[in-house]
């Protein structure tokens, strides 16, 4: 059976419910998925000044071929697209800057230290989102940031967040689809604090600054981050959800939810629901995390198909702003960034094939018990014939078959890299 086939025998099985396939494919069309680059060189960047990671971050691997310069990230980058389905957008942090050898402090950076980004953004079709780096640098080598008790690096770092929100108006304006600025902070204790309220005070005044700069949303919008607990920050983080989200809600700023960031009991699929009933957009990094906050590539699991379901079900995919956080050296890192995104894509998919109007009216009646068996007689409806079709029509190969490409892209030009 050809995949077109398989395709009509799924799409009928679909009709039967009031489905329909081709406007699911549609649908998703239309779905971009902020890729974050940094997958690609393990969080190196290229600054002059390079430091070591820090904040509570650590890659773990060596896997032959990481990118080392701004052109071979691209490239990377264009492989790892020509064989994802849809048109996507990719995330940038700051210091992914081309300064072309001048030392240039983070504070000082300008749209044209990402001229060329934007140019192969523009090559390909892509938005770019970015991202302040407010960690790695000598000025956070004790944890602190935005939240810092010494004013002259709190203002560094708020001069940084201000050139960040700057740069990314450029990217708005170039290519025609708002930026998101994402800000996310290691701050906080190792061990159990003696006073939780200072450093949030000094948090939210630094926000209050770097937001006091008014950017037009069709250029740029703005998006904070939160987290439970790091490494070095294991007891307390001055970012908390409950403080950002707070603070998302009283200054019309976007919450962003991270799946690694939370206690391994909650689950962000739960909370979307809640959050957009008092906010009009949300944002995501989606990840995977191992016992912690480890950022594994995303797969196929329950929590990434029902964040999904809670999106589609929810009429939200024009209100979830979805990009990814995960980074491997274990594995090939091309190949890493296609089956993530791609994982993200079918878990949409999933979510849009299933009988959301007469799922919700079986609740409603308080008929669970048809609810729960046509919720599990889904889990095995056709949904990878679908999938497949999805890949052809959009001209990236059929299920594993793209591992050809990887295996031809890393022999070579992964494997020539020193």
């Amino acid at each position: 059976m050809t995949v077109k086939e398989s395709y009509e025998y799924a799409k009928a099985s679909y009709s039967n419910w009031g489905i329909s396939a081709d406007d699911v494919l549609e649908k998703l069309k239309r779905v971009p998925i902020s890729i974050h680059c940094w997958q690609g060189d393990d969080i190196v960047g290229f600054e002059v000044n390079r430091n070591a990671l820090s904040g509570g971050i650590d890659v773990t691997g060596n896997y032959p071929g990481k990118a080392t310069t701004p052109d071979e990230l691209r490239s990377d980058l264009e492989k790892a697209l020509s064989l994802i389905p849809g048109q996507h957008r990719v995330s940038l942090h700051s210091i992914y800057a081309e300064t072309d050898g001048e030392v240039v402090e983070r504070d000082q950076l300008k749209p044209k230290h990402f001229e060329k980004w934007v140019s192969w953004a523009k090559k390909n079709g892509l938005g770019l989102d970015f991202n302040p780096t407010l960690f790695s640098h000598a000025k956070a080598d004790d944890g602190f940031t935005l939240s810092h008790p010494d004013s002259e690096i709190r203002n560094f770092w708020i001069r940084h967040c201000r050139a960040s929100r700057q740069i990314a108006e450029y990217f708005g304006k170039k290519l025609g689809t708002p930026a998101l600025t994402n800000i996310w902070i290691p701050d906080g204790y190792k061990d159990i604090p003696s006073d939780r309220l200072t450093p949030r005070q000094r948090l939210k005044d630094s926000l209050d600054k770097i937001f006091a700069v008014e950017i037009d949303e069709a250029y740029n919008l703005d998006a904070i981050e939160s987290k439970l607990f790091g490494i070095g920050s294991e007891s307390y983080v001055v970012g908390s959800h409950e403080f950002y989200f707070g603070y998302a809600l009283k200054n019309n700023k976007l919450c962003l939810l991270d799946t690694g960031h939370f206690h391994p009991t909650e689950a962000v699929s739960d909370k979307i629901s809640s959050m957009l009933l008092h906010s009009g957009q949300l944002a995501l990094h989606v990840s995977r995390s191992v016992r912690w906050d480890s950022d594994h590539v995303v797969t196929l699991d329950d929590e990434l198909r029902e964040i999904a379901h809670e999106i589609v079900r929810n009429d939200a995919l024009d209100k979830v702003m979805i990009g990814l956080d995960f980074f491997d050296a274990s594995i090939n890192r091309v190949a890493a960034w296609v089956i993530g995104t791609r994982n993200m894509l079918k878990a949409l998919l999933y979510a849009l094939l299933m009988p959301v109007k007469q799922l919700k009216a079986l609740q409603e009646e308080g008929n669970f018990t048809k609810r729960l068996a046509v919720l599990e007689e889904f889990k095995t409806y056709p949904f990878g014939a679908v999938w497949d079709y999805y890949c052809e029509i959009m001209g990236v190969p059929v299920r594993e078959s793209w591992l050809d490409d990887i295996n031809a892209y890393e022999k070579d030009v992964l494997s020539l890299r020193s």
